[in-house]
Order: C-alpha cells, then sequence, then structure tokens
C-alpha cells in the first residue's frame, strides 16, 4: 500500500484501478482469514450451480455474502431471509466490482453457537474425566435374548428397531422403556430409562435413542446427566442418536454407536446373522461331501460290477444297503429340517404373542397417568385425566370415581 501512496508529501500517487483494487485485495485477504460475523439473512439466493449467496446485514451496515457448493450442501438447516445467523469464513474483495465480500465456510442459526459451546466443554468435562476412554468400552453379547430400548413409545424410531428384530431375530424379546426425548425434563427421564434397565437383570444390551431432529431437538443426548447414566450401565450401551452426521455426548460415551436406530438394531443381531450364514456354508460343505461320498462309493460298485463275471448276491446286498443309507439319509435331513422349521413357529409365535401391539389388537390398551402407566386404581384420583393408548389411536378420558383395591379390580378369568 505504501508503494502507491507518496507518505512524506501526502500527494497520493497515480495508479490505475486495477493496481488499487489488487492494493485492497493483498491488505484485507492477508488479515481477514478467519472471522466470525452475526447478523440478519437477506436476498438469499440459491441458484442451479448449489451455491449459496445472499447479504449479511444488522442496523448499521451490510456486506455480500458467497458459500461455495461443497460447503453449502453441509448445512442442516434452510437458510431464509430474516433469519438470524452466525457465519464463519474469510473477507475477499471481488475485483470486478471492488466490493467487499465474505466467503462463508460455515454457518449456523443464531443460538447454536451457543449450544456448541456448551457442548464443546461438557464434552471436554467428560474427556478429561475418561469417560470416552477405548478400554472402558463394553463388548456386545454374541447373541442377546433380551434387548432393553431407551427411547419414545409414539416415535419411528422404536418401530424401525421393531421391525428390524423381528425380520432378523425371531425369539428375541424387546423390553421399551418410553421416555421424551426431548424438551425440559427429557434428560432425566433418559438417564433414569436407563438406569431402570440396568435392574432389569434379563437385558443383556440396551438401544438408547430416537430419531432425527434438530440440535435443538437432540440436545437432551447432550446433557450430562445421560452422559454419565451410560458411563455408569452395567449393561453395553448402543448409542443410536439422529441420522449419521448427528453426533452427540452419548454417542462418544456410548459402548457403540450407530448412525440411526434401525442400524443400531442390525449391530444387536450382527451375531446372529454371521451364525445363520455360517450354519447355511457348512450345509453347502456337508452335502458336497455327501455327494462326493456317494459318488466315491458308486465309483466302487461299479468297479466290482467289472470285475464279476456276473451279478451276484453281495453285490445286490451292497446296493440295497447304499440305498437305505440314502434313503435315512434324506429322511434325516428332511425330519431335521421340519423340527427346526417348526421350532422357528413356536418361537415366532411366542415372540408375536408377547409384543405389546399384539397384546393392543387383542382389545386391550395402556392407561397413562402424568407419562405413568397405571397399573392400580391407587394410583389415580377422581377428576384425573389420563391417556389412553389403543391398538389404533389415543383416548383422553377424566376419572369420575376410583373404586376398589387391586385385587378387587383384577378379573381373575382375563386371558392376557
Amino acid at each position: 500500500m505504501e508503494s502507491l501512496v507518496n507518505s512524506e508529501h501526502y500527494n497520493p500517487a497515480v495508479v490505475k484501478v486495477t493496481e488499487l483494487v489488487g492494493a485492497l485485495q493483498e491488505l484485507v485477504e492477508d488479515n481477514f482469514v478467519d472471522v466470525l460475523v452475526q447478523g440478519e439473512l437477506s436476498n438469499v439466493s440459491r441458484p442451479t450451480s448449489g451455491h449459496l449467496y445472499f447479504t449479511l446485514k444488522d442496523s448499521s451496515a451490510q456486506i455480500r455474502c458467497a458459500m461455495f457448493r461443497s460447503q453449502a450442501r453441509l448445512l442442516n438447516f434452510l437458510p431464509q431471509d430474516g433469519e438470524g445467523v452466525i457465519c464463519r469464513g474469510r473477507v475477499s474483495v471481488y475485483a470486478q466490482r471492488g466490493d467487499l465480500q465474505l466467503i462463508v465456510e460455515e454457518m449456523n442459526p443464531e443460538g447454536v453457537g451457543s449450544l456448541q459451546q456448551a457442548f464443546e466443554e461438557v464434552r471436554q468435562r467428560l474427556d478429561r474425566e475418561g469417560l470416552f476412554a477405548r478400554e472402558k468400552k463394553k463388548p456386545l453379547p454374541a447373541f442377546p435374548q433380551t434387548i432393553g430400548v431407551v427411547t419414545s413409545a409414539s416415535g419411528a424410531a422404536f418401530q424401525d428397531i421393531l421391525q428390524i428384530l423381528r425380520r432378523r431375530a425371531v425369539g428375541v424379546t424387546v423390553l421399551l422403556r418410553p421416555v421424551r426425548v426431548q424438551g425440559v425434563g427429557a434428560a432425566a427421564e433418559i438417564a433414569a430409562g436407563i438406569a431402570d434397565l440396568n435392574r432389569h437383570k434379563d437385558v443383556n444390551v440396551m438401544i438408547v435413542g430416537r430419531g432425527g431432529g434438530s440440535k435443538e431437538d437432540l440436545w437432551a443426548f447432550n446433557e450430562e446427566v445421560v452422559a454419565r447414566a451410560i458411563a455408569a450401565s452395567e449393561v453395553p450401551v448402543i448409542s443410536a442418536v439422529g441420522h449419521e452426521t448427528d453426533v452427540t455426548i452419548a454417542d462418544l460415551v456410548a459402548d457403540l454407536r450407530a448412525p440411526t436406530p434401525s442400524s443400531a438394531a442390525e449391530l444387536v443381531v450382527q451375531n446372529r446373522l454371521e451364525l445363520e450364514r455360517h450354519l447355511d456354508q457348512l450345509m453347502l460343505r456337508l452335502g458336497r461331501q455327501m455327494r462326493w461320498q456317494l459318488n466315491l462309493l458308486n465309483s466302487r460298485l461299479d468297479g466290482l460290477k467289472k470285475r464279476l463275471k456276473s451279478p451276484t448276491e453281495p453285490l445286490r446286498q451292497q446296493q440295497q444297503q447304499v440305498a437305505q443309507l440314502l434313503s435315512r439319509l434324506v429322511q434325516g435331513m428332511r425330519h431335521g429340517c421340519q423340527e427346526h422349521h417348526h421350532r422357528l413357529n413356536q418361537l415366532a409365535g411366542r415372540l408375536t404373542a408377547l409384543s405389546p401391539t399384539a397384546v393392543l389388537n387383542r382389545g386391550y390398551a395402556i392407561v397413562l397417568h402424568d407419562n405413568q402407566v397405571v397399573v392400580s386404581s391407587r394410583q389415580v384420583q377422581s377428576r384425573d385425566d389420563l391417556r389412553v393408548i389403543l391398538a389404533q389411536g389415543q383416548i383422553q378420558v377424566q376419572v369420575t370415581a376410583v373404586t376398589g383395591s387391586d385385587e378387587e379390580d383384577v378379573d381373575p378369568t382375563l386371558d392376557l
């Protein structure tokens, strides 16, 4: 810049526009390489190129901004005019117009910055305590019989998990601990749900998570109380929060992180599927070995036929014995397959009978008072508002009267 100005006599040198803009460009781009700017979006435009163009302004000033396609496609929200944001990037000079512009590399809605700061504070504190250490990760059981799930009872995440397990893990018991997964008090409910499932000695592995959402929606899984509950769990925990790009404190503490709830269910039964594939391979090898043995026996019989001038009784007996052995072998294999098929059908029937959905379809309902399951008349009072979950839909009701004790209220003839 000094080369363009006569600083001694304050007489400016004559320069070309290109030289002046170039000097400004060098000055700006060397000194503003990483800035955080807060402002309001306006003139948001996203042409077919995929780049994002907008103006960032406040009450006194504004600056043009550009966000290239490679960064714009990573945004987890849709920028709108009038939205408050915090942008991170570098300042540049657009030489063709001589304009200042901000080349944006990251952009978050206002409020996300404070959330990120809180996230980092919790992460660093727990990291110093060693809660993320690899040696603290517990291995998953090879063949779990009871799988605990801590999530919303009405969310899609639980249905996705059930669908995977019903298809790939017939006979496995799923134990749901319903909790709120967002909002005030959700973190405490999640932590309590983890502790509750630890008290069930039959639970072999636990899935803790929810479906996708904004950073604010997922924040309960960044709370320290949830992280410490996962760390204290004696049951191995798989975290399954949001989508693959969402990383929470719960993911860092958990024994294993799954990108989605469906992926968590697949990870739980992965060993079972590998065993099934291994058994299929063994069956193929057994079949090949049997065919080889039969071919060998047939070859030997053919050799005996050629050596004998005429068929003899011993040869016929050997042929008959081979045929009988083959028949018994085929019958044994068929009987074994039928027995295993029958056993699988029995296990599938038991799993269906134990399914909460199956119970609801038989006419029963789940009654909730303040999100707690009502199992006794002592839990409610007259004029309490209750929520009744049916197989299809829900009903809001109000208690008009409370009568009888637990023993008097239960009909012993009811078949659950």
